[in-house]
C-alpha cells in the first residue's frame, strides 16, 4: 500500500435530502461520517438510524456513500461492530490461500505473512490511504488485477498473490525488494534499486519475513507430524528461493 496517503472527496447522501461534501482521508472517511452522523446531530442522527448505507470505492480511492445506490458496485455497509471487527481464522482462509499458493507458486506461509502484517486477518480493513481488505490492494491496483469486490476474502487474496507473484518475477525472485515494492511501490524501488531507505518500507519488509519464518517453522511442525496433509504437501516445496514463475 502506498505511503502517502491522499485527501479526497466522499459525498453521502441524505434521506432527508441534504447533501454534504467533505474532504477527509479515503480509508478513515466512512468512520469519521458515522462518528459525526451519530453524535452531535440528533436530526441527522435518527434518520441515520434507520437507514442502509452503502458504499463505493473508485479507481482513484475516492469512498462515496449514499442509502440510495445506482450503480451496482456500491456494497451495503454492515454496521454491525462484531462483524466489522472480527478477524477471519487462518483455517477459513486455507483453502483459498493454498489454491492461489499452487495457482502462483507461492509459498502459503508468505501469503498468511502478508495478510498478517496488512490486514491481521480483517477482511473489512480499509488503511488510511484507501487501501482494502485482507491483503490492502489500493483500488487503482485493484482494477489492474481484476479484482471486483476488494472486501470479498477470495478476490482479495487472488489479487494479492497474484500481484505478488508480479513483484517476484519484476525483481528476479528477490523478495526483500517484492515486499518493499508491495508497501511503497514499484517505481520507488526502481529508484533506489535496493530496499529503499524509508523507515516505514524497512519496518514492514522486516514484519512480514518475521511473520514468514515463524508460519514457515510451525507449517514444518504440522508436516512432520501429519506428512500427508495439505499443510505438509504444500510445506514440500521449495521455499528458500521463489523462482519466478513459469511462462
Amino acid at each position: 500500500m502506498p505511503l502517502h496517503p491522499k485527501t479526497l472527496w466522499a459525498p453521502l447522501r441524505l434521506p432527508s435530502s441534504l447533501r454534504c461534501a467533505f474532504p477527509r482521508q479515503a480509508g478513515m472517511c466512512a468512520l469519521i461520517t458515522w462518528l459525526i452522523l451519530l453524535s452531535g446531530f440528533p436530526i441527522i442522527r435518527s434518520a441515520a438510524s434507520e437507514m442502509e448505507v452503502y458504499q463505493y470505492i473508485d479507481a482513484q480511492g475516492v469512498i462515496a456513500l449514499t442509502n440510495v445506490p445506482s450503480d451496482t458496485r456500491y456494497r451495503r455497509i454492515d454496521r454491525s461492530p462484531t462483524l466489522i471487527q472480527q478477524p477471519l481464522s487462518e483455517a477459513e482462509l486455507e483453502p483459498t490461500i493454498l489454491r492461489f499458493s499452487h495457482r502462483y507458486q507461492l509459498p502459503p506461509a508468505l501469503i498468511l505473512a502478508v495478510i498478517k502484517a496488512e490486514s491481521d486477518f480483517n477482511a473489512r480493513a480499509v488503511s488510511r490511504a484507501g487501501a482494502v481488505g485482507l491483503m490492502q490492494l489500493m483500488p487503482q491496483t485493484a482494477m489492474h488485477l481484476n479484482v471486483k469486490d476488494l472486501y470479498d476474502p477470495e478476490d482479495n487474496i487472488g489479487g494479492g498473490t497474484k500481484y505478488l507473484r508480479f513483484l517476484l518475477d519484476k525483481f528476479r525472485g528477490n523478495l526483500p525488494l517484492a515486499l518493499a515494492a508491495y508497501n511503497a511501490g514499484e517505481h520507488v524501488v526502481d529508484r533506489y534499486r535496493t530496499l529503499p531507505p524509508i523507515e516505514e518500507t524497512q519496518r514492514y519488509v522486516r514484519k512480514v519475513l518475521r511473520y514468514y519464518r515463524t508460519f514457515l517453522m510451525r507449517d514444518r511442525s504440522a508436516a512432520e507430524r501429519e506428512p500427508t496433509s495439505s499443510v505438509a504437501r504444500a510445506f514440500r516445496q521449495d521455499f528458500q528461493t521463489v523462482a519466478p514463475l513459469s511462462r
